[in-house]
């Protein structure tokens, strides 16, 4: 496989207490991973081939499925939704579905998923961020960045003992503190794009995108077709 090809990958985002405390859910990235070594990251990967034959027991809105369509192969929208959820049970542990029996059996790397009695859901999902990693680094991906309440968790929020060893310090981190921790830059863009939405309860008019390609890089809102610079 070419590691510098461009992956399609989901991140997402839990917001915890978000009229009191709010608090998003990160973990530190290994010393020796070739991508952000100790870096504080979102759960999130890249999506696997099984990610498409997953049932969703709910989508997002309508409006998100259409931006995330956008500059992009429709069928890969399922896809983006259940790989996030994916990534969220591997990395940390954590259930973002609903009840209910899989109706054939589940691939490889869903079948612990599937033996909690649970079918991923992407209920309560908002789709708030692009971003393609810019050419050079040793990792590329063209990631989506999913806001999600925490509350749509099934089981306790505090408990990560089925977490994967990929992240470290799994935490709650409130968002006035946040920045004090490493972060990439592009999560404290994205932290940035949170701040604004945390409160709101409609779908944001446009999602930001960086477009980073061998040719040139973009600052562009899906839902508004422009460039807002170069």
């Amino acid at each position: 496989m070419d590691k510098t090809a461009i992956r399609n990958a989901a991140t997402v985002i839990l917001l915890r207490d978000k009229t009191t405390n709010p608090r998003v859910l990160m973990g530190q990235r290994g010393a020796k991973a070739a991508f952000m070594p100790n870096k504080f990251v979102f759960p999130g990967g890249a999506v696997d081939p099984d990610d498409a034959q997953i049932p969703l027991a709910s989508t997002m809105s309508n409006t998100c499925l259409t931006r995330l369509a956008e500059d992009a192969d429709p069928a890969l929208v399922p896809a983006l939704q259940t790989a996030a959820i994916r990534e969220v049970w591997e990395e940390t542990g954590l259930i973002l579905g609903a009840q209910s029996r899989w109706h054939t059996a589940p691939p490889e790397d869903w079948v612990d998923f599937a033996a909690t009695g649970h079918v991923p859901s992407a209920a309560g999902f908002t789709f708030v961020f692009r971003a393609i990693t810019p050419p050079g680094r040793p990792r590329r991906f063209d990631a989506r960045f999913f806001l999600a309440d925490a509350a749509h968790i099934q089981g306790d929020p505090d408990d990560f003992s089925r977490a994967s060893e990929e992240l470290s310090q799994l935490q709650w981190i409130p968002l006035e503190e946040v920045r004090s921790f490493n972060l990439p830059f592009i999560t404290e863009v994205v932290l940035a794009e949170i701040a604004a939405l945390a409160n709101e309860e409609t779908q944001p008019e446009s999602v930001p995108f960086f477009k980073n390609d061998d040719e040139e890089s973009l600052f562009l809102r899906l839902g508004r077709k422009s460039p807002l610079s170069q």
